[in-house]
């Protein structure tokens, strides 16, 4: 039974709790961009918070936390942090 066991933590078909932690940090990372957004970010940096809030948003609704996280990653980067 353990080949099949490690085939799933190879795969990530086994860790649920990291499904659940990627899932919440997209939720806060979309409402950090949403925060941005409504503090009137840089000029320069609006239209790249817009796109990545736009794509983190699709993300979650697909449920394709890693590219949500991604998305986040890239509105940070646009405000500097």
């Amino acid at each position: 039974m353990r080949g099949p066991a490690l085939v799933m933590l190879a795969c990530g078909l086994a860790s649920p709790a990291l499904a659940a932690d990627d899932a919440s940090s997209c939720a806060e990372g979309i409402t950090m961009i949403r925060d941005a957004l409504a503090n009137n970010p840089p000029e320069a940096a609006l239209p790249k918070l817009k796109k990545a809030l736009r794509n983190a948003e699709r993300e979650q609704r697909e449920g394709e936390y890693d590219e949500c996280l991604d998305a986040v990653a890239d509105a940070r980067k646009a405000l500097g942090q």
